[in-house]
């Protein structure tokens, strides 16, 4: 008995112990958790209309999202200094500017996109619509971002293009690129239908690594 006694007070110490070092553990890294955030700086951003909102979002020539998803656990959280931002929406100039970022502080930036003058709509067109998961994905007609994902499927979404041959990318972090090319002819409805598959940041395209 005696010697059963001292086997279970050992155990119990051993897991007294456990517990110790799992409260330790977790202290230790809600500790630095609440440091880290103290010393990233965090940026809201802010659109006055669907265009603002639904516009892409470069930071350091990196895509981060569109625009009004940037917030809770999407947030935009950087180390301290000096950062740029570029916001690009198809048919707008591209609103690019250079912020520091202070430890610990939130700064808001205020987003207003202006039609380019560059900006021209086919006479002819055909309607390609777009299902594809996540509805975050940055989407890229010709080379050129257009929007995301989202804005080009459901019953009420799709773009219109003119007919011929396109090449249509569709780009997240962390996911592999998807593309294909379409070929349409003139007021013809078509659809592209897919789901990323998972990666590696590092197999992004240069789209969402780096616009020009």
């Amino acid at each position: 008995m005696n010697r059963t006694s001292k086997t279970w007070g050992f155990g119990s110490v051993i897991a007294l112990a456990a517990v110790f070092f799992s409260l330790a553990t977790s202290v230790a890294a809600q500790e630095n958790t609440t440091a880290s955030s103290k010393v990233m700086g965090e940026l809201h951003f802010v659109g006055a209309t669907k265009v603002e909102k639904d516009s892409g979002v470069w930071v350091d020539g990196n895509y981060v999202g569109f625009l009004k998803e940037l917030k809770g656990n999407k947030k935009v959280l950087l180390i301290p200094g000096e950062h740029e931002i570029a916001v690009r929406q198809s048919g707008y100039d591209d609103y690019v500017r250079k912020i520091v970022v202070e430890p610990g502080q939130i700064q808001t930036v205020s987003v207003s996109l202006h039609v380019s003058p560059r900006a021209t709509q086919p006479e002819v067109t055909s309607t390609l619509k777009l299902d594809i998961e996540p509805g975050r994905a940055a989407v890229f007609l010709d080379e050129k971002f257009v929007g995301h994902a989202s804005e080009f499927g459901g019953s009420f979404h799709s773009m219109l293009i003119s007919p011929g041959k396109h090449h249509i990318k569709v780009e997240l972090p962390g996911y592999r690129t998807f593309d294909t090319t379409v070929d349409l002819l003139p007021n013809q409805k078509s659809e592209v239908k897919t789901e990323l598959v998972k990666g590696s940041i590092e197999q992004a395209g240069p789209e969402i690594k780096q616009q020009p």
